[in-house]
């Protein structure tokens, strides 16, 4: 049972990390945004970013930090995650 719940957190985190990975490639470039698919990224992604994008006093810098900061506290919480599994 430690085994399968090991399993489901390690590859549900790494998931959350390639979608995030994903959405900044995206952004650099052009694409539809009104696509399914695009659309279920950014509503996957957003439940994380957004929350960072609030708290980062960095918006006048034109340098969106949210996914970095996302991406090393995913990898934080999953680390704590595993240890405690």
């Amino acid at each position: 049972m430690n085994y399968l719940l090991y399993i489901i957190i390690d590859n549900t985190f790494n998931l959350l990390q390639m979608l995030i990975i994903i959405r900044v490639v995206l952004s650099w470039i052009p694409h539809d945004p009104y696509n399914q698919l695009i659309k279920l990224l950014y509503q996957v992604t957003d439940v994380i970013l957004k929350p960072i994008r609030e708290i980062l006093p960095l918006k006048s810098v034109g340098v969106d930090f949210s996914p970095i900061v996302a991406f090393f506290l995913l990898g934080g919480v999953k680390k704590f995650l595993l240890m405690v599994v």
